[in-house]
């Protein structure tokens, strides 16, 4: 007769969490920030056809860092969370909040599910306003907690020491160039994959991807 080993529901909770903070850990790191334009998400990305920056909606932008299939899986899913909520009611009804709000309903289920593993990813929801004040960002981790933050943000890798340089040097007029060069230092990135959320634009839809030839420019 074998014997069962009791493990503290406390203990189990640290566990899942050590075990997803490692997988995020590995990845590289993920920049997103406000400029004078809009905001900039920039990420340390050598893949040129796996991005770790996307977008959902009309003003609203995803960036992830952790397993790629998994933070594929949570794109695919908001996608579709924001195209029904835009259908049947109306597409201003389509929020940074609502979409944090449910990613924080999976990433915290399957974390408090013993019967399968928790995501090994970290998430930011970037929601450009009609005017700088109204600019949203909203972190969302492993196991659901939504974080709203103020200017900028930094998940995976060395996220403190990254966020650390760039509050250093971050200005909220600064131009797209500089705030993409203030990025890279941050991440020490030879390869850089840029996305924007531009204000004051005719495009309804407000994501743009930057160029390597743009980011090279500088």
């Amino acid at each position: 007769m074998s014997m069962q080993f009791y493990v503290s529901p406390e203990q189990a909770m640290q566990d899942r969490a050590e075990f997803a903070r490692k997988g995020i850990a590995r990845g590289r790191a993920v920049v997103v920030l406000r400029y004078g334009g809009g905001i900039v998400l920039a990420a340390d990305n050598r893949s040129t056809t796996l991005n770790k920056v996307a977008e959902i909606y009309d003003r609203i932008a995803f960036a992830a860092v952790g397993r790629y299939n998994e933070f594929e899986t949570l794109r695919i899913a908001g996608i579709r969370h924001a195209d029904l909520r835009g259908y049947s009611y109306d597409r201003r009804d389509v929020t940074g909040r609502s979409l944090a709000g449910a990613y924080s309903q999976l990433l915290g289920g399957a974390f408090a599910s013993s019967g399968e593993k928790p995501f090994e990813v970290e998430l930011i929801v970037a929601e450009l306003g009609e005017e700088p004040s109204e600019d949203v960002l909203y972190r969302i981790s492993y196991d659901g907690v939504i974080t709203d933050e103020q200017d900028l943000v930094v998940i995976g890798g060395d996220a403190e020491k990254v966020a650390d340089v760039v509050r250093a040097g971050f200005t909220p007029d600064a131009s797209l160039s500089d705030a993409v060069e203030l990025a890279r230092t941050a991440l020490h990135a030879e390869h850089l994959e840029v996305a924007v959320l531009e204000r004051g634009t005719a495009r309804r839809r407000t994501f743009r991807r930057v160029s390597p030839e743009e980011v090279a420019r500088g």
